[in-house]
Formats: C-alpha cells, structure tokens, sequence
C-alpha cells in the first residue's frame, strides 16, 4: 500500500459555546445506540468513513469491537433522517471528565445541508450537559474539508497537530 503524508489536527473544548441552533429540517432524530451490534456499527462506519479511509475499526478484530460497543461508557449515537440513518457519532467517556469524540460524520448523501453542524452541537450539549470538563478529538487531512472548519465553528480550538505517514489502500 502507498504511504501518503497526513496532518492530524487535535482540537478541544473546555467550555462549550452555548449556542441554540434550530434543526436546519424536519425529520431529525438522534437516537442513543445502546451496545449495538458489530454489523450495525460496521455498516454506520463504513457508510461515512469509506470516503475518508477510515480504517480503526475497519480493522478492529469482531470481539473486540463488540466488547467495545458493549461497555457502558462508550457512546454511539446515530442521526437520523425521515428514519433512515445519516450520520454517527462514537464518543469515549472511559477517561472520566475528559472525553473523546473518537468518531463523527455524516453518510454523504446527507452533507452539505447543515446537518453536521446541528449534529454536533447536540452531541456537544449531551457531553458537557452530563458533566464534562473537555471534550476532544482529532481530524485529519483525509477528513471532508467542512470537518475542521465544522469542528472550530462548534467552539473547538487546535492545541496539537502532526505529521504522520499513512498506508492508503487503493
């Protein structure tokens, strides 16, 4: 596989920016996926992370996934539109007050009508509503141009960034 030079951006919020941003449609719900099962959570990741190569779980063995959805403080809540799934969120709250938004996006159908942005202020009110002290993720260069911009518009701030190389499958 060709390795490809990528920029990975940290970026974090202590406070959340309170903010009230209407549903930019109707037909809007954010369902909590209690413990789902391995090929639903393939399916939602696959569906927004195909295009971005996203490859963490792709490769994360069957039972370790699973025992990863299993554990109650890992998080995966799922946008949907009309009842159709648009997008997921996968939020990590095993360190305590410093929690990870370790995966975020939307199924491409559904960018590019501001849903991402009214997704992730919702998941920013839940984690800091609950009582969190920072939130966190990284984004990189083979994330959909809007993420970063998306990401500081919510309220997030840089505090990190590096260069890797990264296998890319063709």
């Amino acid at each position: 596989m060709p390795l490809l030079d990528v920029t990975v951006y940290y970026l974090e919020m202590n406070t959340p920016v309170r903010r009230a941003l209407p549903a930019p449609r109707s037909g809007l719900t954010i369902l909590h996926a209690k413990a789902p099962s391995v090929a639903y959570y393939r399916f939602l990741y696959n569906a927004v992370g195909k295009d971005y190569h996203w490859r963490s779980r792709a490769i994360m063995p069957d039972a370790e996934l699973a025992a990863l959805l299993r554990d109650p403080l890992v998080e995966v809540h799922v946008l949907h539109v009309d009842g159709c799934p648009a997008g997921f969120a996968e939020i990590d709250r095993r360190n305590s007050d410093d929690v990870e938004l370790v995966q975020f996006g939307l199924v491409r159908e559904h960018i590019g009508q501001g849903l991402g942005k009214y997704f992730l202020q919702q998941i920013i009110h839940h984690i800091f509503g609950a009582g969190a002290r920072r939130f966190w993720l990284h984004t990189c260069t083979l994330d959909h141009p809007n993420a970063m911009p998306n990401y500081q518009k919510a309220g997030f701030v840089l505090y990190k960034q590096e260069l890797i190389q990264r296998e890319i499958a063709n």
